[in-house]
């Protein structure tokens, strides 16, 4: 019995319990429904075996869109809590919790794979190319992140959730300060996605320089590769940082080393320098995918080739430098001396300069076009102004001085939400809407996408510019109650409110995928937003190959110009296609990983050193395999055939 206790939440509550039979009979109605309806062959033959680009893109995006999700009952859950003075809904400990969880998910399991499923589905396609460099290693970088992911979320209600915010500050992450496996869970899961997020770092790194179609050159890359680009750079730059953290965290935890504890010569902020030089280019390896979509949405629906290209490049290029040396702006207060602080201000101020320069260039290509007032646009156009609040209050914390009083309160909290839910969440939801069409073959509803537009982008600003007026005031950010007195209260309700607002939104863009799947026709030919690059020249949604024949580039708009020009983009014959055979062998190894991580957690440490076997098996079963696994090969009557068939149901 005692064995069976270490996997008790030590926290137990009424949502806890409620979290446990919700996921019992969630899990149960999957099983028997596909059961019932005889999927589990398909969903193993098409899903989880698969190694095309474009399915691992949509289970990614399906993923996020299931985290965005956790993550908005985590927010109105904080948000109940703080509406009122002297609140009893949560306690300290399941505040703690709740924040901690959503500030993880949001980022790193909603956030991140909504990057990848875009870019899964869009940048091979973007350059021409008929897949990815590493199919196999993309299947294994989506499963580990899906492990990572479902491993975090059922801390919750095995043995406790993580409860030292999503920072995991040392050494409140300490066995001391945090003796449950709560932590354990996050350093453990944050190991399994993050190793998947580095393989696909090097994997879109090889597609984009190795695999570019005949004649496309880096200075021909639609802006939304390159922000891929520069960001693949970033991931490669400073995950292995942050997995070298994280495996000296949980060692601390586990093994008992000194590499983090105040005491025996560890170091606390290390950790925080640690974490910093990661999660600050995390932020912009969000940003940077963000402003690509803005780029191709922007320039589609203005009718007008985007402005400054060059200037554009550049700008990206001087963000990605600039991201990795701004990370102490977030301690200025721990003492590191006037000299250290002026550099690293001056630093994140200038980092405003290539971001000004992207925004004028966007206003420019607005600027006498003949803007299209679509879904995706909107979402655009609503991101500039606030996200240029969220960049003014920026410059305002990177004042080393001002950031003393600034630096723990709602202020940064508002101002971390203006930049990152316009300059990130409106761009995926704007990427997702725009290239909806190309990966289902039907487009979202207008009415609908509107509706939830207008109610995100009016509730985003009730909710957080309050936090703006209160963090001034004093209201301390991670403060789970407050008193009357504090008068904090009316403004703190008007954002609670404003939550339930932002979640209808969320809500209604569920409900917009649901009907428009029932409903929207599918007759919609190749290219309904009459765009410009040049996923758009082939059919939707997109064959298996992608390309019946490889594409022959001549400018950066090769699609807009081969339209409006007449250039022949596919003048080469069909000829046989190559591609890889699925394999079952990515999730197996991934599962393995699970098991070997869920062990770790709870000590199991020959349960671990099993699935460590486990997993060099499954390298050493993929080396022999490789000798007689060649693939497969699409005839050129099946390629026709195809083509035929797409392009006829798309008139």
């Amino acid at each position: 019995m005692e064995f069976f206790e270490r996997f008790a939440v030590p926290h137990p509550s009424f949502a806890i319990y409620a979290s446990m039979v919700g996921i019992a009979l969630t899990s149960l109605a999957i099983v028997v429904g596909l059961t019932y309806f005889k999927k589990w062959g398909y969903l193993w033959r098409e899903w989880i075996t698969t190694v095309d680009h474009k399915r691992i893109g949509i289970m990614y995006i399906l993923a996020a869109l299931i985290m965005l999700l956790r993550g908005l009952v985590d927010a109105v859950m904080l948000r109940a809590q703080l509406a009122i003075p002297d609140n009893t809904i949560l306690d300290s400990q399941h505040y703690n919790e709740v924040f901690s969880a959503h500030g993880v998910i949001m980022i790193m399991f909603m956030a991140m794979p909504f990057l990848f499923g875009l870019m899964n589905i869009v940048t091979p396609l973007q350059i021409g190319a008929r897949d990815v460099a590493f199919p196999r290693l993309n299947a294994i970088s989506f499963w580990l992140f899906f492990m990572g992911a479902m491993l975090f979320n059922i801390a919750f209600v095995v043995g406790g959730a993580p409860d030292a915010g999503w920072t995991s500050y040392f050494p409140l992450a300490s066995e001391e300060f945090s003796p449950s496996v709560g932590t354990n869970y996050y350093m453990m899961s944050l190991q399994l996605s993050g190793l998947g997020t580095l393989m696909t770092g090097i994997n879109f790194l090889t597609t984009i320089f190795r695999m570019r179609a005949p004649g496309l050159k880096l200075m021909q890359l639609p802006m939304f590769t390159w922000a891929m680009l520069v960001t693949n750079v970033l991931i490669i730059a400073v995950f292995p940082l942050f997995a070298v953290a994280l495996a000296f965290g949980a060692m601390d935890r586990m093994f008992g080393t000194q590499f983090f504890t105040i005491g025996n010569g560890g170091m606390d902020m290390m950790w925080a320098n640690l974490f910093w030089v990661w999660g600050h280019p995390e932020v912009y390896i969000l940003i940077l995918p963000a402003f690509g979509i803005y780029s191709e949405i922007i320039s589609t629906f203005a009718r007008r080739n985007l402005y400054g290209y060059k200037s554009m490049v550049a700008s990206m290029v001087a963000i990605t430098i600039l991201s990795l040396v701004v990370w102490a702006h977030h301690f200025y207060t721990m003492g590191q001396g006037v000299l250290a602080n002026s550099i690293f201000s001056i630093a994140t101020m200038a980092i405003a300069v290539p971001t000004g320069i992207k925004i004028f260039n966007w206003l420019a290509t607005l600027r006498k076009g003949k803007i299209e007032f679509t879904t995706p646009m909107l979402w655009s156009l609503a991101f500039i102004p606030t996200f240029l609040i969220g960049g003014v209050t920026g410059v305002m914390l990177a004042m080393a001085s001002a950031d003393f009083q600034y630096h723990n309160t709602m202020f940064l909290v508002a101002h971390f939400h203006y930049t990152i839910i316009p300059g990130v969440v409106y761009a995926f939801i704007a990427g997702l809407i725009y290239w909806w069409p190309k990966m289902f073959g039907f487009m979202l509803n207008e009415k609908i996408g509107k509706v939830s537009f207008w109610l995100v982008a009016i509730f985003f600003n009730v909710t957080f510019f309050p936090m703006f007026i209160t963090g001034l005031d004093g209201q301390a950010r991670r403060m789970y109650t407050y008193s009357e007195e504090t008068g904090f209260g009316p403004l703190n309700l008007i954002a609670s409110i404003g939550a339930i607002g932002l979640a209808l939104g969320f809500i209604v863009l569920a409900y917009n995928i649901y009907w428009s799947t029932r409903y929207m026709p599918r007759n919609i030919g190749s290219d309904p937003w009459n765009a410009r690059s040049l996923e758009w020249s082939i059919p939707s949604p997109v064959p298996v190959y992608n390309f019946a024949t490889l594409p022959h580039v001549k400018s950066s708009q090769a699609f807009w110009d081969a339209k409006t020009k007449g250039h022949n983009l596919f003048p080469d014959k069909v000829e046989e296609i190559h591609m890889p055979n699925n394999s079952g062998v990515p999730f197996i190894m991934c599962v393995i990983f699970f098991i070997g991580a869920f062990s770790l957690i709870f000590d199991m440490i020959p349960l671990a050193i099993a699935s460590l076997i486990g997993v060099f098996a499954c390298m050493a079963y993929r080396s022999f395999e490789a000798n007689h696994d060649h693939g497969y090969h699409i005839h050129v009557k099946e390629i026709e055939e195809t083509e035929e068939r797409l392009r006829g149901a798309n008139k």
